[in-house]
């Protein structure tokens, strides 16, 4: 058996930097250059036919890579793709449902029971472009107008809405250096403080001039170090608190949704043993919940009560505030 140091050693001086796997490598170089090459013989397209929709539906029809092609032209990730598509498919507009010819794909049971509607996978979204013209042309139509559509300007960010734009599509060098960038700084435009919708409800508090910490409850650290959680906002302080906070808001949706809702259960049950007085209250909002119905059923289970960050909401989060607090 080796030592502490001897194992320190062995990593430090059998260290191989980096692993990599040859023959993945290689593959996955053919996958790259594959989309390289589409993109190229695209580029020559329009510039020797014009920037015609119609390249850009042979693109996603008739092409293996050919939508991942696109998302990598326009710096549109394949998760927001995703969402987009589930949006497009949750929302009655009739501006957007013209542009993308939705009562041509739509089926009947989707209409009827919209709030139930599932996410559809990578396979069901390239299966629906080969089987149904008018999805792949309303899919093209969001590349070349989404911009223009209000609610799509309202529901998106900027940051996002900016990439559904046609000099992209035309491969104008300005708008590629905008993708690059837009690519490089998605990281850390997500991370920003500013970007979290917490700050909303930091916002509302101050301007309610009502005191909060953030961090561990002492009673938690005490009697349940194991189990205990830091909380988003506890109201006034950790002390006496008579309101506690969490916040959730998913953009995205993974296996890990239903394992939060099963922490937020158990605070809920530790919160009503250790400080019974206090409410426990949840924000839980975007399209990462809106699609995985059954964790967003047990996770409200475990607030007293819940909101969005909707307009309305928010106004009736402020008025409870001054019930409770007085």
């Amino acid at each position: 058996m080796k030592n502490n140091q001897e194992k320190f050693n062995t990593v430090i001086s059998k260290n191989t930097f980096y692993f990599y796997n040859k023959k993945f490598e290689e593959a996955y170089e053919g996958y790259v250059n594959s989309i390289k090459e589409t993109l190229l013989v695209l580029k020559n397209q329009v510039q020797n036919r014009g920037l015609k929709r119609e390249l850009f539906e042979d693109l996603i029809c008739k092409k293996e890579n050919g939508l991942r092609a696109l998302l990598a032209l326009t710096g549109f990730s394949n998760e927001s793709l995703k969402r987009l598509i589930t949006f497009m498919r949750i929302v009655d507009d009739p501006e957007l449902n013209a542009l993308i010819y939705k009562e041509k794909w739509i089926t009947e049971a989707e209409i009827n029971d919209r709030d139930n509607i599932k996410e559809w996978s990578d396979n069901r979204i390239q299966k629906k472009i080969r089987e149904n013209e008018f999805f792949s042309k309303g899919l093209v139509n969001i590349f070349f107008e989404g911009s223009t559509i209000p609610i799509l300007s309202k529901a998106l960010p900027l940051f996002e809405l900016k990439k559904l734009s046609i000099s992209k599509l035309n491969f104008e060098i300005d708008a590629l250096i905008d993708t690059l960038i837009r690519y490089k700084e998605k990281g850390s435009y997500s991370g920003k403080k500013e970007n979290n919708p917490e700050t909303v409800i930091e916002k509302i508090l101050n301007e309610m001039k009502i005191g909060f910490g953030k961090g561990d409850l002492g009673e938690l650290i005490s009697n349940a170090p194991d189990k205990k959680r830091t909380m988003d906002f506890i109201i006034p302080d950790k002390t006496n608190p008579k309101i506690i906070i969490e916040c959730s808001y998913l953009v995205t949706t993974s296996s890990g949704q239903g394992d939060k809702s099963k922490t937020e259960i158990s605070i809920d049950s530790l919160i009503k043993k250790h400080y019974p007085e206090a409410h426990f209250w949840g924000f839980v909002d975007g399209i990462g919940w809106y699609v995985r119905k059954n964790d967003l059923k047990r996770m409200v289970t475990a607030y007293e009560d819940v909101f969005t960050f909707h307009e309305k909401e928010l106004e009736r989060f402020k008025q409870l505030l001054k019930e409770v607090l007085g």
